[in-house]
């Protein structure tokens, strides 16, 4: 009886990096050393938090670097802590079939970081709409023309303080 209370009480996830994360988790610290990321395994994936300053030649080293070749964008998007805005980029390798989610914490009073369309592509559209409903700058980027919202839209709608209007039901 005893042991089952303990293993009830016990709701930490135990870590399951399988071998391909295990060895992509022991080349990440040497493989991008010069931006000192904090390198974490959240369940079964392993995230990377780096500097803003640091996003496009991070992003260039994790896709560029032999054992890496992290040549797909699988997601960007922003997640609004109230504190500080994540952008959180999920990227996988096509050849290498590993995953990794890099996080970038950003001050929610003027948020920018450079953008990483030169490196995917595909971050395009991902970016403008972080830029559209959370208010992140992506410095270089080629068009931040609205994606979802109108040309002149007020606020930032995917904010936690972004106060919706009243619906009134007709």
């Amino acid at each position: 009886m005893a042991e089952k209370d303990k293993a009830e009480e016990n709701t930490e996830l135990p870590l399951r990096l399988d071998q391909k994360g295990l060895a992509l988790k022991s080349i990440l610290p040497e493989a991008l050393s010069a931006f000192e990321p904090e390198i974490e395994t959240d369940f079964d994936i392993i995230s990377l938090k780096i500097s803003p300053k640091n996003i496009k030649p991070a992003c260039l080293q994790l896709r560029d670097a032999e054992r890496l070749s992290f040549d797909y964008l699988l997601l960007l998007c922003v997640v609004d802590y109230e504190e500080y805005l994540q952008v959180v980029y999920h990227l996988y390798s096509t050849s290498e079939k590993h995953i990794v989610v890099l996080k970038v914490d950003l001050s929610p009073d003027k948020p920018s970081i450079d953008s990483v369309t030169a490196v995917w592509p595909g971050a395009n559209w991902y970016e403008r709409e972080s830029h559209d409903l959370f208010g992140v700058f992506f410095e270089n980027h080629p068009d931040l023309s609205p994606l979802l919202l109108y040309e002149g839209f007020e606020g930032f709608p995917g904010r936690r303080n972004f106060e919706m209007p009243e619906y009134k039901e007709w």
